[in-house]
């Protein structure tokens, strides 16, 4: 039975969603796409009927996945419009974002991974970079400019750092200690540290 347009995208993304979560879970070289089309409910026949080859696939799915990641610090910053760094930071380390390897930030998981990878993904990755930076930026006061400043850069790589190394550990305490040690680092870079060194609910 021929499958409709209307029902062949919807598969497709299907396909994409499920890759966005099991490529952060496994990286792209651990996983298989017989894998990751029956994760999707899906022949692996079916594959290339939506798309062009696996490489296709890793730059659909690192673009969703920094579309959801982005989605994320987004309804954080938006629960808290007096304070949104403090909301992202609040969400961003915690040890409840360390434990989610497929739902995670995918610059953390797959940080690594997409150095190895061809153009169109390390594309898909800069573009997602881009907004954290346009955000955090906007947060702190270093928007005015086209490229982002040095805090904000510092400050992202602090946040992907230390959830990066939070994972990396067995020791619990230590893994915990990374994102606090993290979070209040990047409270005193931040130009309204002072302020929300201040009482918060």
């Amino acid at each position: 039975m021929r499958v409709s347009r209307i029902q062949a995208a919807e598969n497709r993304e299907t396909v994409i969603n499920v890759a966005s979560r099991l490529f952060r879970e496994h990286g792209f070289d651990g996983i298989g796409l017989k894998d990751v089309m029956e994760g999707a409910g899906f022949t692996q026949g079916a594959f290339y009927k939506q798309f062009a080859s696996k490489d296709d696939l890793a730059a659909q799915a690192s673009r969703r996945a920094m579309e959801s990641a982005f989605y994320r610090w987004s309804a954080a910053a938006e629960a808290n419009p007096k304070d949104p760094l403090r909301a992202v930071i609040a969400f961003y380390l915690s040890m409840e974002h360390r434990a989610e390897r497929m739902d995670g930030c995918p610059v953390v998981a797959l940080g690594s991974d997409v150095a190895r990878q061809g153009a169109d993904v390390r594309a898909s990755f800069e573009a997602g970079i881009r907004e954290y930076l346009k955000m955090l930026g906007s947060w702190i006061g270093e928007a005015d400019g086209e490229e982002p400043g040095g805090k904000t850069m510092a400050i992202l790589s602090t946040m992907v750092g230390a959830v990066l190394l939070s994972r990396a550990v067995n020791d619990e305490r230590l893994s915990k200690r990374f994102l606090q040690a993290a979070a209040e680092s990047v409270l005193t870079v931040s130009p309204a540290g002072d302020a929300q060194k201040g009482p918060h609910q």
